[in-house]
């Protein structure tokens, strides 16, 4: 197991705690194991470019528009090539490093497969 446990997939809490080889709830009482949620969570998640292309951990992203950045003087180009991309959860469904920027979340609408 690792050091950090995810949050109850049933109700979202932080407080899980590791029983043998499951991970239990005490908001709750639910009651998973963390490699089935993971896996279930990899199989589940298609995410699209902006052309419809699925997306994969690891492959190489063109942005399509100018994004503005929150803090920094300037905007991320269109064009601007990023590599080796990690798919999460949520709104911004990107993780990567952008050259000059640094690591950021970008949503998948705004980008194209390379």
């Amino acid at each position: 197991m690792s050091d950090i446990t995810p949050p109850c997939p049933a109700c979202k809490s932080s407080y899980a705690y590791e029983v043998d080889s499951l991970l239990v709830c005490p908001e709750c009482n639910y009651e998973w194991n963390p490699s089935d949620i993971e896996e279930a969570l990899h199989t589940d998640m298609i995410i699209k470019d902006s052309n419809g292309n699925v997306l994969q951990d690891g492959d190489t992203v063109v942005i399509i528009k100018d994004l503005p950045v929150k803090g920094a003087p300037k905007a991320i180009k269109a064009g601007t090539k990023v590599k080796n991309i990690r798919l999460t959860d949520g709104d911004h469904n990107i993780d990567c490093k952008v050259d000059g920027f640094g690591a950021m979340a970008l949503k998948s609408e705004f980008v194209r497969k390379a």
